[in-house]
This record gives structure tokens, C-alpha cells and sequence, in this order.
């Protein structure tokens, strides 16, 4: 058989090119019967002509050979499980805890989540549900309390300059002063050890009850500064602070608290007023526990209350524990000593304990938070109304007589909540 006849042949076998009588057209036909163009069937010919048909049209393309020159499509960034180092100053928000649904109270959280948003880190739903970014804070400060060593956990996309692009959309009062890497596992939280709060005030809250209630000219002697140190160091120790929160009973488990160091720094002037720096550190705290514990000791000092009612609000009764005003309470730090000792010289994750960001947590604190409780102190004068409500209080008595007695002790500073160091129960 000559070649046209096998082509017949095949033509009829695959039923692609169909016979037909008569010369064939230039050109050679395509698998639809169709002729090409002369210049691509003259290419066919000769591939034909130099030894056997190569087919050129496929259906499917070619697949792509793995190191090919050919651009590779954009990879998603990995998500990666960090910490963030925070500052605030909490005057105006209400609150570290962000309240998902409800634009009527902003919180701090408020704030962050948006940042991350604007910067990239993290995507839109997250911010909307924010478990899905396994995002824990380390304490749960409240109303118009502030920061200068706040931690979150959450994971996130690293992208470059993050620290840069999430400050870039957050006010200046909200600082992140530092990032690290953590285990995957890790919670802000529940890896807490302790947590170190300081509470700053004028130090005429000292000054004995018969002198003006703001007396500026006063200054902390040294005497009385001891009389204050050896009065918080009664804390120390583990106590049932039942008297110093809500919704406590004497005998609940979760009311004893362990309390590592609690102590008054030398005074320091501000704006011609002195101010002194209360410093605790403990496990953990309830609702409005460091705010009343110092009110406690205030009220000592000032002749109040007999220094007997310390050990009597860690007993069975129910003991009238006045209230310290909101500002000057703040987050200074927080402590992870058994993750460190187990993770931190791992060689793959660094401790957790920001020396190198000492120097920026130092320069917030004289930039937003201090300046910000001298200001709010001489604007709205709330130690000078708390101090002016220490009267009432009835401190040889239980809190339930006096109830029963009809006894009001006023509180005119509770739109100013308290500590709330992220593990009330």
C-alpha cells in the first residue's frame, strides 16, 4: 500500500480527517477537517519531512516542571505564635478587654485588634472573632487603669517591620514596645507566674486626719514611710482576701491569694505636688483587690482605723475595707519564670523577661502614664474625694452590722474601677 492510501486509511480508522474524493486543498487539515494556516502547515510538513508527526495542539497543557523559570504563584505567610509587650495610658477607655458587639464602651483592645487589621497581620474575621487567632491577654486591667508591661499572646502573620506598621495605627497612648516568639501551646495567661502592679499617689493620703484633707504642702517623713512599709508588708504571705473583693466567702478556695512583696518607694515631686510609688507583686489579683488593700493601709495611717483590722479582714467576718481611687493604678509588669527556665535557653525561643525594652517601658511611663495621673489628679481631685469619705467608714464594726444600722458609705469614684488583674474569678 502506497502512502496515500495508509493515510486513507488512517483518515477512516480515527474518524479525524475524513475522505474525500478529489485533490486535497493546501495546507494540511487539522483534527476538525479544517485547514491551518499556510505558514503553521508548511511548519508540519517539515517536522513530517525531518522523520514522524509531533503534535503541537494538545488539549491539556503542558504540566509545569518543578524549578521552571515560570513565576510560581504568592504563598500565604505562615501564622506564628508571639507575644506582644504593651503600653497604655487608660484614661477614657473602659478597660484592656475588648467587648465584641457593643461600640458604646471602647476598650484598649478596641484599639489593637484594629491595628492588626490596618497592618496586615491578621485577617478581617479574626478581629471579629478573636479566638480564631488564639489571642490572650496576660491581665484584665479595668476602667481607666493603665499599662507599662502589659503581654498578649495571639498568632499572626510576620510580616516585616510589624512592629512599625502596627504602631503606625494605633494613638500614641498605645505603644508595642517589643515582640518575641513563643511555643506554639503558649497562653499569656495561664503561663503568668505573677504580676507586678504599681499604684502612684500624693502623699498628703498620708497625712493624720487632722490636717486639711489636700494639704500639698505635706511630705512623707521618713518615719511615717516606715510606718506605711511595715503595714503593707503584713500582706506578704497567702491570705483569704474575701474582705478585699465581691462575691467572696471567707471560706472559698479561690479567695486566698499569695502575695510575694508589697512595699512604698521614696517620694518624688511633680508639678509641686509629691507623689510615692506603691509596688505588689503577687500571683494573681481579684476585682478591686490592690485598690482596697491600699485603701486599708491609708486608713491606717491617716488614724482611722485601728492597725487590728488587718488581721481581722483575713478572718471569718466581714469587714468595711474602703475602696483606693482608680488612678494610679497600673500594669507594670508581668513574670514568667517557669516558662523561662524551661523554654528560654532552649537555643530556639528567647525568655521572656524584656530587659532590652526596660529603657522604652521607662520612657512611656514618664511620657503617658505619670504625667497623665498628675494632670487627672489636680483636675478632678479623686484622692481628695476618696480621703473625704474615710470618715464614714465604720471600722470596729463588720461591714453587716452596719448594713443592718443603715449605715451608706459614700463612693463617689466607682465609675473609676480597679485592678482586675486578669483572673477574677
Amino acid at each position: 500500500m502506497g502512502v496515500p492510501g495508509l493515510q486513507a486509511a488512517l483518515r477512516r480508522a480515527w474518524g479525524r480527517w475524513p475522505a474525500r474524493p478529489g485533490p486535497r486543498a493546501p495546507g494540511l487539515p487539522t483534527m476538525a477537517g479544517k485547514e491551518m494556516h499556510p505558514a503553521r502547515a508548511s511548519h508540519q510538513q517539515d517536522r513530517k519531512a525531518r522523520g514522524g508527526w509531533i503534535w503541537e495542539d494538545t488539549q491539556y497543557p503542558p504540566k509545569r516542571l518543578r524549578g521552571s523559570e515560570e513565576e510560581e504563584r504568592p504563598r500565604k505567610l505562615p501564622k506564628r505564635k508571639i507575644v506582644l509587650l504593651m503600653a497604655y495610658s487608660g484614661k477614657g477607655y473602659h478597660g484592656m478587654q475588648r467587648n465584641v458587639g457593643s461600640s458604646q464602651f471602647k476598650t484598649i483592645e478596641d484599639d489593637l485588634v484594629s491595628a492588626l487589621v490596618q497592618a496586615g497581620c491578621i485577617p478581617e474575621n479574626h478581629g471579629e472573632d478573636m479566638r480564631k487567632m488564639s489571642f490572650q491577654r496576660c491581665a484584665r486591667t479595668d476602667k481607666g487603669v493603665s499599662a507599662a508591661g502589659q503581654v498578649v499572646s495571639l498568632k499572626v502573620w510576620l510580616i516585616d517591620d510589624i512592629l512599625d506598621k502596627i504602631n503606625s495605627h494605633l494613638p500614641s497612648h498605645i505603644r508595642i514596645l517589643g515582640l518575641k516568639r513563643v511555643t506554639g501551646g503558649f497562653n499569656s495567661k495561664n503561663k503568668c507566674d505573677a504580676r507586678t502592679y504599681l499604684y502612684m499617689l500624693p502623699t498628703f493620703a498620708f497625712a493624720h486626719k487632722d490636717r486639711d484633707v489636700q494639704d500639698e504642702t505635706y511630705r512623707l517623713s521618713p518615719e511615717t514611710l516606715r510606718l506605711v512599709n511595715r503595714l503593707l508588708s503584713c500582706y506578704k504571705g497567702t491570705h483569704s482576701f474575701h474582705n478585699f473583693t465581691s462575691q467572696k466567702g471567707p471560706r472559698e478556695p479561690s479567695a486566698r491569694r499569695y502575695i510575694l512583696d508589697m512595699y512604698c518607694e521614696e517620694p518624688f515631686l511633680r508639678e509641686g505636688l509629691e507623689f510615692a510609688v506603691i509596688k505588689v507583686k503577687g500571683q494573681s489579683f481579684m476585682m478591686h483587690q490592690i485598690r482596697k488593700m491600699v485603701g486599708l493601709v491609708v486608713a491606717i495611717v491617716k488614724g482611722y482605723a485601728p492597725e487590728s483590722v488587718l488581721e481581722r479582714s483575713w478572718g471569718e467576718e466581714k469587714v468595711d475595707v474602703p475602696k483606693a481611687p482608680g488612678l494610679g493604678l497600673v500594669l507594670e509588669r508581668v513574670h514568667f519564670e517557669k516558662y523561662n527556665q524551661r523554654f528560654g535557653g532552649d537555643g530556639l525561643h528567647e525568655p521572656l523577661d524584656w530587659a532590652q525594652e526596660e529603657g522604652k517601658v521607662a520612657a512611656f511611663k514618664e511620657q503617658h502614664i505619670y504625667p497623665t495621673i498628675v494632670s487627672t489628679e489636680r483636675d478632678e481631685r479623686s484622692m481628695a474625694q476618696w480621703l473625704s469619705t474615710l470618715p464614714v467608714h465604720d471600722f470596729s464594726a463588720t461591714a453587716l452590722s452596719a448594713a443592718r444600722t443603715g449605715t451608706k458609705v459614700p463612693s463617689p469614684l466607682d465609675g473609676s474601677e480597679g485592678d482586675g488583674g486578669g483572673d477574677t474569678d
